[in-house]
This record gives structure tokens, sequence and C-alpha cells, in this order.
């Protein structure tokens, strides 16, 4: 049977990630043990951070089976009125009860029942696409007291303002993939010199002509040196100096933890949520790569992931962010959507995001990937990502 998990991030009104919310999608014939059957083998990939993940059951049944499923700490169940208005409502509060879950009512037209049943919800969501801002505002003032007030499904900028100034503490949802702002003509200077960097890399330049470039922007060395020492790398030893570096990684490890100094060089308010998403696209990307590509593409799989939001990162057109890079043509065609070996798993890594299951489906079934395989890969990525000091 398929399921897939697809993603959205929770954001607050700094523009930080304080949660990711998983969608589960299921066929039909899918009943609750096979659900929790599912998530129990996903168990071992769980991402590790105390950062919060929301789990939405609706597309996997809601009943007192997905109870079962004994959940990671960090998880808050999502649930819907629906099984607070059955024959059986009593039964399924007691047992929310006995478990002491972190929960999240996500409203409906069973409210009264839900909100009545004396369960303890830590969190209240809300459905923009059901609700406007000023209904939002509205059932936030009858509501506040039974749970902290988010917003799920949130598509654009504009409505991610709404949300904030109708007093939701977050909203889940892609609106920062929007621009935030009209694109620059050209890259600023601190940009600028990180291509540099990466140009004399790929060149194999000179250890010490690349040392002094990078001497040129401290901040850059020090990032450098965090990066590569943060526990998503998984070094056994702590890498001292560029040229230790160098000696441990070789220039094309390094040219791929160099391409992360250009990802994290934005500005944008949004820039922290911009930044977790490309690294969980890059590692996505790499793991699903293994057994389907030469072990010597691994690397471009992961600079691809990276750099597929430059143009919102960077704040130009994706045209001008690689016009000064030399980057290798399946890595420019697959980021300028002219297809190449590369394509589809940037298209696979974007389906994870879109949360329409059949369509993931379909693009992992063109890669001859299960949704076991998709599933591991996206929250091993989702670990390192939050492992990550961007």
């Amino acid at each position: 049977m398929n399921f897939f998990i697809t993603r959205q991030p929770l954001v607050n009104r700094q523009g930080k990630i304080i949660a990711t919310r998983l969608r589960l999608h299921a066929d039909d014939g899918m009943d609750s043990a096979a659900v929790v059957d599912a998530l129990d083998k996903l168990g071992e990939y769980w991402p590790q951070s105390d950062r919060s993940i929301f789990v939405n059951f609706y597309g996997a049944g809601e009943d007192m089976g997905l109870l079962d499923w004994i959940a990671p700490a960090n998880v808050t169940f999502e649930l819907s009125g629906s099984p607070f208005a059955t024959e059986n409502a009593a039964a399924f509060v007691s047992a929310l009860k006995e478990a002491n879950l972190s929960l999240c009512y996500d409203f409906d037209d069973k409210a009264a029942q839900a909100l009545g049943s004396g369960t303890s919800f830590r969190f209240v969501g809300f459905d923009t696409s059901a609700f406007s801002p000023a209904q939002l505002k509205a059932l936030l003032a009858k509501t506040q007291s039974y749970g902290i007030p988010i917003a799920f499904n949130v598509d654009g900028q504009q409505q991610f303002a709404a949300c904030m100034d109708a007093g939701m503490s977050a909203a889940a949802g892609w609106f920062v993939k929007q621009p935030s702002s009209t694109p620059a003509k050209q890259l600023n200077a601190s940009q600028a010199h990180i291509v540099k960097v990466l140009n004399l890399v790929r060149k194999n330049a000179d250890v010490g002509q690349i040392e002094t470039a990078l001497k040129q922007d401290v901040a850059l060395s020090y990032k450098l040196l965090r990066y590569i020492n943060s526990v998503g790398f998984g070094l056994s030893c702590e890498v001292q100096s560029f040229k230790h570096a160098v000696t441990i990684l070789g220039y094309e490890k390094l040219n791929k933890w160099l391409s992360l100094l250009l990802v994290t060089a934005s500005k944008d308010p949004m820039a922290p949520t911009l930044m977790h998403t490309a690294l969980t696209r890059a590692r996505l990307m790499e793991q699903l790569g293994h057994g389907l590509v030469d072990k010597s593409e691994y690397d471009n799989l992961f600079i691809t992931g990276a750099f597929s939001m430059l143009d919102l990162l960077l704040g130009v057109s994706m045209e001008q962010a690689l016009e000064a890079m030399h980057l290798p043509e399946p890595i420019t065609d697959a980021l300028l959507g002219n297809g190449g070996m590369y394509a589809p798993f940037l298209d696979l890594a974007r389906s994870c995001e879109d949360g329409k299951g059949k369509a993931l489906a379909e693009q992992a079934s063109m890669l001859g990937l299960t949704g076991a395989q998709v599933n591991q890969a996206q929250l091993m990525a989702l670990n390192f990502a939050d492992t990550m000091e961007i």
C-alpha cells in the first residue's frame, strides 16, 4: 500500500521555523493499524531535535487505533473534531487522557464536541483556506483559552501577515516561497565574494590562494568551519583550519560545504526558513540518489537541492544567481527548468512540500522509489537540516 509524507514548516512572526508539520497520505484501504505500523518503521529515522513535529492524520483515518503508535517525544497529534462526535467519543477522550499526548485540535464544525470534551489541547489550529482573516480574529477570541492559536495552509506573504495581525502565534505553509521584494539586478558584494571563492575551489586553485580569498572575509571562514563541524556532517574530529579542511575533505567535498555559505548569505526576513528548506532538499536529493546514480554524482545532487532556492535567498533571478558560477551542466539545467539527470530528483523534493500525496507517489514511481524510501530519506533530511547551525 502507498503511504507518503509531505511537510510544511510552522513559522513564527520572526520568520523562524519552530516546528514541522507532517501530513500523512495513505491509500483508502489503509486502516489505522497499517498507518501505525508504517510510522513505527520510521522510528529510527525520526528527527531527534527538540523542534516539535505536528502529525496530521487526516489522510489516514482517525480512531483509537492511532493511539497504539508509540510516538517520539517531539510529536504533537493533530486531531479534527470527528472522533469527538461519535458514539465512541467518551472512550476516545479517556484514551487520550491516559496517553498524555501533546495535542492540536484543528478547528472545524465539531468544535462544540471537541472543545467541550474536557480534552487538554496544547494548540488550536485554523485552516486558512476555510476562514477569512476577520473570521480568524473572531474565532481566536472565542478559543484562545483552549490552546495556542496557529494557522495552517498559508500560501501567501500577505496571508501570513494577516494571520499574524489576527493574533496567530505561528503559521504553517509555503508562503516563504513567494519573493518578499523585487529581484535585485546583481549580487551584493558579500555574495559575489562567496561565488569567487567557490569558483576557485571548482578550478582546484592552490590552497594558499583559496585561503587568502577566504581570509578577506573573516565571517566566511568562521561560518565554513562551523558548518563542517556541525553534527550533521558527522566528522570524528574537529576541523580547525581551512588547510585542515582540505586535507580531510578534499576539493570536491569542500565545494559542497562552501556552497552552504552562499545559501546562508541571505538577509531576507524569511531566510532561516528558506535555508532550512534548501538544506532539507539538498540532503533529501543526496539520499534519494543512493543506488540510482553513480557515487560521484551525490555531491552534485546535494548542491542542486541547496541551490534550488538561490533566487529567493539572494534576491535575484535564478539566471543572475547562476551567471557567474561555473556549475556542471546537469545542475544548471535542473535549476533553470531545462530537465537533465538531476531534474527528477528536484521535482520529487518539491513534491514532498506540495501536500499532494498522489502527485508525490507518481513522482516517486518515476524513479522506482517506494513510499518507505522517500519517507525515510525525507525524515533523515529534516534531521540533518535541524542539526545544522544556520
